[in-house]
């Protein structure tokens, strides 16, 4: 295949049911939509090292690459929350050259494997500096600081998948990161961002941009349907279809009782990061969700009980695109979030 010399940026978005794409060219105020794609994938490569999975997988990526005309092999791609430690710390203000030193060692309290078997990053976070009661605005002499480390079988994975398919990867980056980018972008308030995949769903707080706390729940919107079809006696497909068409709205008790459930954990979990932000002195101004499981009709009647405005990923914002495309494009937005944001990482 041939590729473009053209200043574009191609995002993947490697999910347990789907492989979604998008290449974005970058403006001088936002981006230009080039092609998007989305595909079923079989294999979940971050479960466990398969030559079969990596193969297929690379398969799936080089014919979707090949039908949406993709113009670039640089790809920015994604890492599934449910494989990444994530956890914000806490540390005096030392030189840079102590600092790794430091976090190494503050890193085994949180993360659960040995040190050299995962691939450890880490970022200062910006403070809103908080004025006192006269005004004064007190010295702080810590820092908090965002750890990440992702087994190192997960990394060599995806580098064997992309070699394969012909993708050159210029980083991989945890989805919450990416949702960040491209739904709350310059938002510099304390958000909770829920994002519902297919078999897992990830709450995160967010406040100036960055996130402070994290949790993944391994359940989706598959979840849902293998738990309509279980009760209503259907296949699959069509609880999926009972789910898309009524989900909480549904006129007769049986569709909600059986989904309430999933979506009680999920809201008790927002509830708990909530308080927990607020406790410590936060105020949240909102939750967004996304993922394609988040489109459950009543979903945002159903977490009104958070006490917050409810409101849904508007990623395509700062994407500019044909008018003959709005029909397509823009209901997909939710689903390729995370495939946006990856794009547009600088």
């Amino acid at each position: 295949m041939l590729f473009s010399k053209q200043k574009s940026q191609l995002g993947i978005d490697i999910g347990t049911s789907n492989i979604k794409l998008v290449e974005l060219k970058p403006t001088d105020s936002n981006f230009v939509l080039s092609t998007y794609g989305i595909a079923s994938v079989a294999y979940n490569l971050s479960v466990k090292e398969s030559s079969s999975a990596i193969e297929q997988t690379a398969a799936v990526i080089r014919e979707l690459v090949k039908r949406a005309g993709v113009t670039t092999n640089k790809a920015v791609a994604s890492l599934p929350n449910n494989v990444v430690f994530t956890s914000v710390i806490e540390l005096p203000k030392i030189p840079d050259n102590e600092l790794k030193k430091a976090i190494e060692f503050e890193a085994k309290k949180y993360v659960p494997l040995p040190l050299e078997e995962v691939a450890l990053s880490w970022s200062i976070l910006a403070e809103h500096p908080a004025k006192s009661a006269d005004g004064f605005i007190p010295t702080n002499d810590k820092q908090k600081i965002l750890l990440t480390a992702v087994p190192s079988l997960v990394i060599d994975n995806y580098v064997k998948m992309f070699k394969l398919a012909g993708i050159e990867p210029q980083a991989l980056e945890i989805e919450v990161l990416a949702l960040i980018r491209s739904v709350i972008g310059d938002d510099t308030t304390a958000i909770l961002l829920i994002d519902i995949g297919a078999k897992s769903t990830s709450i995160n707080v967010v406040d100036n941009g960055y996130l402070r706390f994290s949790k993944s729940l391994s359940m989706g919107g598959d979840t849902i349907t293998q738990s309509l079809a279980q009760s209503l006696s259907v296949n699959f497909a069509r609880a999926e279809q009972f789910k898309k068409d009524f989900g909480m709205t549904a006129a007769g008790a049986q569709i909600p009782q059986v989904i309430r459930p999933v979506l009680d954990m999920i809201k008790n979990e927002a509830t708990q990061l909530i308080n927990l932000f607020e406790s410590r002195g936060g105020r949240m101004s909102k939750v967004i969700f996304s993922g394609a499981g988040s489109k459950l009709p009543g979903l945002n009647e159903y977490f009104g009980s958070l006490g917050k405005p409810i409101s849904f990923a508007q990623p395509w914002n700062k994407v500019s695109y044909s008018e003959d495309l709005k029909p397509v494009v823009n209901p997909l937005g939710i689903n390729l979030a995370v495939a946006i944001g990856l794009a547009m990482r600088p």
